[in-house]
């Protein structure tokens, strides 16, 4: 899967890029800005999981604690301290990397589900955290009215508009830094990890180094999708650190493809959307959407992006192997 897509750059990478950049540039003028704006961060989100899920194999229940930690960060710096974009940004990203550092140095070691749980208490940690200190970080109610910062001094983003498109900009380099990422030497030890860690160590390379890093690089990523969405939102609250956040930017990447990075920038569109329409639509819109990714896993066993691509490769590979048969 790893080298389908994100191994050397080919035709089927090249054309998923220029697809998911025209999607963002079109994407305003098809849903209402604030949906699109949502669409971003969160693919932007995924992507930051998948490169841990699908590349390092580790499947983390706690990964809202960096999105909503740094939304939290990211906001008290705004509000309270009347920082600028780019400082306030960039120390959310830190701090969302130093909690990795921190979560990672206990966990990272464990495999499976002991991995997975160690991240969900971590998780849980840092949600009743941010209820306790409630002087801090408004408790139940969140932070509130947090303005909207001025970009390198002079530029407001009260506009919607100049905000989505500054978030897509900041999407497309995190996406493309990832990109070289997966596709360097490391990141073939990443898919070697996941798919042998034994022989991987036997080969030589320190498995849980590797595995480090990959976690605070997808931390980091999702701190920066945390950061905008305070940002675009002008408000956080305890649900960016609750365990169902993870659990749906989890969907999201399964849905789309996951050890691809661009499964889940299809992924989280398409689960934002249909959950948009059905909440105006049912009263029960968490049902209905369970059936329909239920149906949707069952049909697209690889993820979306994964059965297109596997559909497209058999067109190709078909013509080629026609007159093999007929000779």
């Amino acid at each position: 899967m790893i080298a389908r897509v994100a191994g050397a750059p080919g035709r089927s990478a090249l054309w998923l890029s220029l697809i998911a950049i025209a999607a963002g540039l079109l994407l305003p003028h098809v849903v209402f800005i604030g949906l699109a704006t949502d669409i971003v961060i969160w693919a932007l989100f995924a992507a930051a999981f998948d490169l841990l899920l699908g590349y390092a194999g580790l499947l983390s229940f706690g990964h809202a604690m960096f999105f909503g930690g740094a939304s939290y960060v990211a906001g008290l710096l705004i509000l309270r301290s009347h920082w600028s974009f780019i400082p306030a940004v960039l120390t959310a990203v830190a701090s969302a990397a130093l909690l990795a550092a921190v979560v990672g140095l206990v966990s990272i070691r464990r495999q499976g589900i002991y991995f997975a749980m160690i991240t969900l208490a971590f998780g849980q940690m840092m949600y009743f955290l941010a209820n306790q200190l409630g002087d801090l970080t408004g408790g139940q109610d969140g932070l509130q009215n947090v303005p909207r910062p001025a970009l390198l001094g002079s530029i407001r983003l009260d506009d919607d508009r100049v905000l989505y498109y500054l978030t897509l900009a900041l999407a497309v380099i995190a996406i493309a830094c990832m990109l070289r990422v997966v596709n360097s030497p490391f990141g073939r030890v990443l898919g070697a990890i996941r798919e042998n860690e034994q022989r991987a160590t036997s080969l030589g390379y320190r498995t849980n180094v590797y595995k480090f890093v990959a976690f605070v690089i997808s931390a980091a990523v999702s701190g920066l999708a945390g950061a905008l969405f305070v940002i675009a939102h002008r408000f956080t609250s305890l649900d960016t650190l609750d365990w169902h956040t993870s659990g749906e930017v989890v969907i999201m990447t399964v849905l789309g493809d996951m050890g691809t990075i661009f499964g889940p920038l299809f992924g989280a569109p398409f689960y934002l959307i249909i959950n948009d329409k059905l909440s105006t639509l049912t009263t029960s819109p968490g049902l209905v959407l369970g059936i329909i990714f239920i149906i949707v896993v069952s049909v697209f066993r690889r993820g979306i992006v994964g059965e297109v691509l596997r559909m497209l490769q058999r067109l190709k590979t078909e013509p080629a192997q026609r007159p093999l048969a007929q000779h």
